[in-house]
């Protein structure tokens, strides 16, 4: 099985893009790709605006090219195509197998009625769309199962709820938590425990708004329950992203977690460091390069960003 990141926040721009390979069948998971619309009381730079670009362009000759089954995970627009992105949508959806968040149970108003305007823009593209919750398909030798919706971050978040994905085929396991904020709902953390994945990658809870939007102890119950999955779990590697990386101390403020991993042997990485690359935090550098105090080239680190994600996928 490959595991493959495709756009991330250790690549710049808001997103979990995943393409997942197994001998049976190619799993692209969440072909979505977003900017945060004000960061420092700033809008996006010119960099961050480059590498969305970029970013954008990848998903849709990644998912086109190589997918045989798309998940959609929940209705933000960092895990799918804008409304109006019609070359997106095409590209991502176009004659593919669509397994994606029930948008009409366990779900909040947004997700609603963004689920609509998503079932009616692709139900003239897809194979097949099909509510994933709860439910498992099978390729060949390889299972696709999706959780019962759970919890975007802590239990009751306004923000609604999120499908997570486990893959396993007849030599390995990998688990997608998308949004899952450092598995803060039991639920999810439970799940995590059953499935006993080898390989995961999880959203990280979203320290940046302690003391304002988020309990701290509710972050603490988070961190908690990630260590859990670390400790009862077989998972080796752990790509901890997205949420957690826009808090420029989230090392220091998750430093019991990665001493944990680290006693255990094993390894909780971004996915820019998963592929032995510098993290390129362009929110979180934002006001800095803006006042012209860092430099960043992004055509540069793109370029081998993708020599990466292709050598991975044609190996």
């Amino acid at each position: 099985m490959k595991i493959i990141p495709i756009a991330f926040d250790s690549f710049g721009v808001r997103s979990m893009s995943t393409l997942i390979m197994t001998k049976d069948v190619n799993v692209y998971i969440d072909p979505g790709v977003a900017l945060g619309p004000k960061r420092y009381g700033l809008l996006p730079t010119e960099a961050e605006e480059y590498a969305l670009r970029l970013a954008r362009e990848k998903i849709m000759e990644v998912c086109s090219r190589y997918a045989h089954i798309v998940v959609v995970s929940h209705y933000h627009y960092d895990h799918h195509p804008f409304p109006e992105d019609k070359e997106m949508y095409e590209a991502c959806f176009k004659g593919k197998i669509v397994f994606a968040k029930d948008r009409l149970k366990n779900i909040n108003a947004s997700g609603k009625s963004r689920g609509r305007v998503f079932e009616n823009n692709v139900k003239g593209l897809v194979k097949k769309l099909s509510w994933a919750d709860g439910t498992k398909a099978v390729f060949g030798e390889t299972e696709i199962e999706f959780s019962h919706a759970v919890w975007h971050g802590d239990v009751g978040s306004r923000v609604g709820k999120v499908i997570m994905v486990y893959i396993k085929d007849c030599e390995s396991s990998f688990l997608f938590g998308s949004d899952a904020q450092s598995l803060a709902d039991p639920d999810a953390l439970s799940w995590f425990l059953k499935k006993n994945p080898e390989f995961a990658i999880i959203d990280g809870y979203p320290t940046i708004f302690l003391g304002w939007r988020m309990k701290a102890s509710n972050f603490e119950n988070s961190k908690q329950n990630l260590m859990k999955a670390i400790e009862n779990t077989n998972a080796r590697v752990i790509i901890l992203e997205h949420h957690i990386l826009r808090d420029i101390d989230y090392k220091e403020r998750m430093k019991d977690v990665f001493s944990l991993a680290q006693s255990l042997n094993k390894d909780i990485l971004t996915s820019a460091e998963f592929y032995g690359l510098e993290n390129f935090f362009l929110e979180m550098w934002r006001k800095e390069i803006t006042e012209g105090k860092r430099e960043v080239d992004v055509e540069k680190y793109y370029a081998e960003l993708f020599k990466k994600i292709n050598s991975k996928i044609e190996k």
